[in-house]
């Protein structure tokens, strides 16, 4: 009963989110265009850099397609649904959040999923279509695979949500949200390639202290079989234990709020 009120109430957040981004069809025109370039040309360049290499640090052309592909599914996911993120900090200045808190529904819920983003909707088609036309042209990749692909993007997301709470508990504490935000994007966009191209120790700290390759380049790994048993444990107990601290941090920033209008 819980989950459908927060449903309900997240569908018409999105309603009214796509009634904002639609105002101007040749603006979302632009944005869906400028973003499709942008995915087009790093696409190129992967293609351009495999085909003179003959391979990435092991993998074949399709193989780095699929670290890429999936890249862009788990950063735009989260983009869709986080989007409330980018748009913390004007609560926090305003004391607008003093409203969240107050409200017959989490506020957490609140200052995270205010309404999807539908301009990020055909870059989520683009990267699903992208991995299925990835996985076609990888050999050996079995039905175990699959599955495990799957659960570890759950995983990866689960850690994009503890990023996003990261950032929130951090804006709650100090205003600061933009910056922390675009930290983040910047790294994660780290993992557009496998981290086995970085040397050590910043492929160990990508991996586990950020765990940005647990997040993209763990699944893919796994898609191919190249993951060990140890690693998949690892990977799940790195992303429910970094959700959990991400909770009890915005429970500390919480406790620590000292609202912008008193």
């Amino acid at each position: 009963m819980r989950f459908r009120k927060y449903l309900r109430v997240w569908w018409f957040l999105t309603t009214k989110a796509s009634q904002i981004a639609f105002t101007s069809r040749f603006g979302v025109v632009l944005f869906i265009l400028g973003k499709l370039i942008r995915f087009v040309f790093f696409l190129l360049f992967l293609i351009v850099i495999a085909t003179k290499t003959k391979a990435i640090v092991g993998y074949s052309l399709w193989e780095i397609i699929l670290f890429f592909a999936t890249f862009n599914m788990v950063d735009v996911f989260a983009q869709f649904f986080l989007r409330e993120v980018y748009r913390f900090r004007r609560y926090i200045v305003t004391g607008d959040f003093d409203f969240f808190l107050i409200r017959p529904l989490s506020p957490l819920f609140r200052s995270l999923f205010g309404g999807g983003d539908p301009l990020d909707v055909p870059m989520i088609f683009l990267a699903v279509v992208l991995i299925v036309i990835s996985v076609i042209n990888i050999e050996n990749i079995y039905i175990s695979g699959m599955v495990l692909y799957l659960a570890l993007l759950l995983n990866a997301l689960l850690i994009a949500l503890a990023f996003h709470i990261f950032v929130l508990a951090i804006g709650v504490l100090t205003t600061e949200v933009d910056n922390t935000i675009w930290l983040y994007r910047d790294l994660t966009a780290m993992g557009r390639l496998p981290v086995d191209i970085y040397l050590q120790p910043l492929r160990a700290l990508l991996t586990f202290a950020i765990p940005v390759g647990i997040m993209i380049t763990f699944p893919a790994k796994a898609l191919m079989g190249l993951l060990t048993f140890p690693a998949i444990l690892v990977s799940f107990f790195v992303g429910i234990g970094f959700f959990w601290v991400s909770i009890l941090f915005w429970r500390y920033s919480l406790k620590n709020y000292a609202s912008a209008s008193s």
